[in-house]
């Protein structure tokens, strides 16, 4: 799915939640400029999907006209389209990159990261035969994934797993370096992309 028919889905369903929302609002929700957002905004007015009100009259209002609650629904199935071949395709390549591993007996594994992405690890390395002996935490978050215990990267001993799955779909340059510079052998680290 294209990056301006996301952000077309995300701007109609803010809108059609019915609250105020401000230009500001949106652009941080959104993570872009001020001026991109009021773009977006004129754009999506342009082709009949929202209407813009005054009121009072230093105000705007945005509502959402029976052409965007369309367009809002063609979006929302092509997005779930979309994440479901995406879905198809990370369980694919996981598989792949796991398999030789686990024809060559490697059959412990950690995964970094606690996001969806890590769920799908999870179970792609379940469905291997691979034991998740623990779920590593970015962002310092303990307790515990599926039964695995969420621990700090300091603790993962690279010589207790067979490989390290970067459980991410953004760039993961940055995630190898730090699992490298803790010792984990390159070798070890798969991702999903």
């Amino acid at each position: 799915m294209e990056k301006t028919a996301q952000r077309d889905l995300e701007i109609l369903s803010t809108l059609a939640k019915d609250e105020p929302v401000t230009q500001r609002s949106l652009a941080k929700r959104l993570g872009i400029a001020l001026g991109l957002a009021n773009l977006y905004l004129k754009r999506l007015a342009r082709k009949g999907y929202i209407k813009v009100t005054t009121t009072p009259p230093n105000r705007l209002r945005y509502l959402l006209t029976p052409k965007g609650i369309t367009e809002k629904t063609r979006l929302t199935y092509e997005f779930m389209e979309y994440s479901l071949r995406l879905y198809r395709d990370v369980r694919h390549v996981l598989r792949e990159a796991i398999r030789p591993l686990v024809q060559d007996g490697k059959r412990r594994g950690a995964i970094y990261g606690t996001s969806e992405a890590a769920e799908l690890a999870f179970m792609t390395m379940r469905e291997a035969g691979v034991w998740v002996s623990a779920v590593i935490g970015e962002d310092g978050r303990q307790g515990s994934f599926f039964g695995a215990p969420i621990r700090p990267l300091a603790e993962l001993k690279h010589e207790d797993v067979d490989m390290v799955i970067i459980a991410s779909f953004a760039d993961s340059d940055g995630a190898v370096n730090t699992l490298t510079a803790q010792g984990v052998p390159r070798d070890k680290i798969l991702m999903l992309r």
